[in-house]
């Protein structure tokens, strides 16, 4: 009976979160008078809503822009926060714990309120209206992310490190060598934490980014929301099949890094 009821709590909870995506993909394949019937398989299907897309907007080249400023935004954050979090896991001195605890403390600060600072500053730096304000902040590393690495960091057996050293490895080499291969669960559920976080990030890209061949694919959606979704005539079928269009690599990535994700949280029980 146990079994049963987890079985059906998962099912269910299934349902619940597949419902959303499973219309949003029915919804798009739709003619305009049938987008909110709330019918899951389409009386009517209509492929040409993703032609108009295509048509519409160079949906293409805002693509490959949120695949360079995602993976360079990922990389950037999760190399910089490795590095923190491995000095903050395996050095010893005083004051470490205050330091951390500032660095945690950030976390806490809304980004609302660093939003005019960052600007002037990449406005002084003459980089505004480009790509680089996207991504490039992450070099300095994630307040989060050094947290939850700096976990998996002091659940590594500090022998190997101390053996290294013995050996004459140095500090990067232990770094390379030791803790990035057995962390590497956790480094990639930060890889795919922060491609999730780029990918549908809007705020940026509504702030810096003026030329639409610059546009990533959620400024690109807004775009595509005010012609074909505020005027009298709205095709909201379009609208959708561009938010599938944005939706798709995200569900791969997931679907890729889904090993990462159990495997990180099973090397964690052994830890504890």
């Amino acid at each position: 009976m146990k079994r049963v009821f987890v079985w059906t709590a998962l099912c269910l909870a299934s349902v619940v979160f597949l419902y959303p995506l499973l219309w949003l993909v029915s919804a798009s394949l739709k003619p305009r008078p049938e987008v909110f019937d709330n019918a899951l398989v389409p009386h009517h299907v209509q492929l040409d809503n993703y032609v108009a897309i295509w048509s519409a907007a160079p949906v293409l080249t805002w693509l490959l822009n949120s695949v360079v400023v995602a993976v360079a935004a990922a990389v950037a954050v999760t190399a910089s926060s490795a590095v923190v979090a491995f000095g903050f896991a395996y050095f010893r001195f005083p004051g470490r714990n205050l330091l951390f605890g500032l660095v945690v403390a950030t976390m806490m600060l809304p980004g609302a309120v660093t939003m005019i600072p960052t600007y002037l500053i990449w406005n002084h730096l003459h980089l505004a209206t480009t790509q680089v304000p996207l991504w490039a902040a992450n070099l300095f590393g994630s307040a989060f992310y050094i947290f939850l690495l700096r976990q998996f960091f002091l659940g590594l057996p500090r022998e190997l490190f101390e053996a290294a050293r013995v050996d004459g490895a140095g500090y990067w080499r232990m770094f390379r060598k030791i803790a990035v291969p057995l962390c590497r669960p956790a480094l990639v559920v930060v890889l795919v934490f922060e491609l999730r976080a780029s990918w549908s990030e809007l705020l940026k890209p509504l702030i810096y980014l003026r030329d639409p061949n610059l546009y990533t694919m959620p400024r690109g959606m807004k775009a595509i929301l005010d012609q074909f979704g505020q005027n009298g005539e709205s095709r909201w079928e379009v609208v959708l099949a561009g938010a599938v269009i944005t939706t798709i690599p995200m569900v791969i990535a997931y679907f890729l890094a889904q090993r990462y994700f159990t495997e990180g949280i099973a090397t964690q029980g052994r830890r504890g």
